[in-house]
């Protein structure tokens, strides 16, 4: 579903050149539950953030569903982007001065989707997430736990073939963690793809495979269990 071949990744200002990612090869299959791991400052957050088509590698190539756009420009990637891919973020990113229904409707709103198929689906994503019942509350009236279960059915919302999840328990309790490991290992069993970095090694279990980051290199990979076909 998407490769890399030696990405590379520098940050430059006057006085230095910060190298964040070295030559890193990696696949993921359409299908998969992918983890990565690392200590802070090993760039895993920059490798999501070019999986994920938020930026562009220095160098080296990047494949998504067979076509390469190491090179393809911000109007390009957010085409990309609209059509195929949902993020998760540990701090949530909700829109405080909208409700639950209107944060999860957004998406669906900027892609020119009719008012009544927007309430279909915001209202089906939200019972999928247990959450209906807070749809006409603003995310300062919800626990962390509900917040990011807002996030995933925003993130679902356009069906995406594939979800990026940064750090998606780490403002969590264990037990909302749970929630929502469990949660994204539901979508994943019924065919997203789900790229996630992790510092829990607890939520790691949830992947078929863990990708190990130390100084932007790749270090390592697990297989942790067989994907379900």
């Amino acid at each position: 579903m998407i490769r890399t071949e030696s990405v590379t990744k520098l940050f430059r200002t006057e006085d230095i050149e910060t190298s964040a990612l070295h030559n890193v090869t990696l696949g993921i299959r359409e299908g998969e539950f992918v983890a990565v791991m690392g200590p802070s400052g090993c760039g895993k957050s920059t490798l999501l953030n070019i999986l994920g088509l938020l930026d562009s590698p220095s160098d080296g190539r990047y494949f998504f569903l067979g076509k390469d756009v190491s090179r393809a420009s911000e109007r390009q990637r957010a085409n990309i982007r609209k059509a195929n891919i949902g993020f998760v973020f540990q701090s949530f990113n909700l829109i405080d001065e909208l409700t639950v229904f209107e944060n999860v409707e957004l998406p669906l709103y900027y892609m020119g989707v009719s008012s009544a198929d927007r309430e279909l689906r915001v209202n089906n994503a939200l019972e999928q997430m247990g959450i209906i019942h807070r749809r006409n509350h603003f995310p300062q009236q919800l626990s962390g736990g509900q917040q990011q279960r807002v996030a995933i059915a925003r993130a679902i919302i356009a069906k995406p073939k594939l979800i990026f999840a940064d750090e998606p328990t780490g403002n969590l309790d264990s037990a909302h963690g749970a929630e929502v490991m469990g949660l994204l290992g539901e979508l994943n069993d019924t065919g997203t793809t789900i790229v996630m970095v992790t510092h829990s090694a607890h939520d790691s279990e949830y992947a078929h495979r863990i990708v190990h980051l130390f100084d932007g290199h790749v270090v390592s990979e697990n297989i942790t269990k067989g994907m379900v076909n």
